[in-house]
């Protein structure tokens, strides 16, 4: 594990600290031919000497294989990337790049990984949870409130795409973790922020429906995240 974190350690440095956007821009501008590519592999390539000890007779092989494999994902992306698949790329990239360092690591100090372990009653309770938090909850309240649907959008409209949604879905997670960390305060202060945020919308809009209709979709939503909260941890306590 301690191999793992190292390696790690200096994936997430090279990729994000030591890694300017200028470089990101020039890649993404001139691919094979962007001389920040190579920069930005050779800074990868410092960090494990450094943080490996430069101790190449062991973890020769490793390093090779972790930085050859770093610049074929990272050529591969600047290819096929597009303005559309651009974030999807990111997250793709950063799974392959860590699933290297997974089989690296596991290379060298093999461990064994039993999907009963992980999967026990615990991680699958929080699973159902998240997937409750993040989707079920967010079709259920869609399916109480459309059915006033007040006409709140505007010509000038500058709100952005979808942006309700994911605020939804992060308040209902930020409210879940206050709940099952015990700091139920924690829920009052993201209400009066979220309220605070809101109130120069509501009052320009001089809109009652969009009012009340805002205000019964931010009490659902935290609602259902408490329900789902206290019901979690009610269980939890069972096992």
């Amino acid at each position: 594990m301690l191999f793992f974190l190292k390696i790690l350690l200096t994936h997430f440095l090279g990729d994000f600290t030591f890694q300017p956007h200028k470089w990101v821009k020039e890649k993404e501008k001139r691919k094979i031919k962007s001389l920040p590519l190579y920069y930005h592999i050779s800074v990868h390539l410092l960090l494990l000497l450094i943080v490996l000890g430069f101790n190449i007779q062991n973890y020769g092989l490793g390093i090779f294989m972790i930085i050859t494999s770093h610049y074929i994902i990272d050529l591969i992306k600047l290819y096929i990337q597009k303005k559309k698949t651009k974030r999807f790329l990111f997250f793709t990239d950063q799974i392959l790049h860590i699933l290297i360092l997974v089989i690296i690591a596991h290379y060298y100090y093999p461990f064994l990984i039993s999907l009963d372990a992980i999967l026990n009653k615990k991680t699958l309770l929080l699973l159902v949870a998240i997937v409750l938090l993040i989707s079920v909850s967010s079709i259920l309240i869609k399916l109480i409130i459309t059915q006033w649907n007040p006409e709140s959008k505007k010509e000038n409209d500058d709100s952005l795409a979808k942006a309700g949604r994911y605020i939804g879905v992060l308040e209902r997670l930020f409210v879940f973790t206050f709940i099952i960390t015990n700091h139920w305060e924690g829920i009052g202060f993201l209400l009066a922020a979220k309220s605070v945020f809101r109130f120069g919308d509501l009052t320009s809009s001089k809109d009652r429906k969009l009012t009340e209709y805002i205000l019964i979709g931010t009490l659902l939503s935290f609602g259902i995240a408490i329900l789902i909260g206290v019901l979690y941890l009610y269980i939890l306590n069972k096992f």
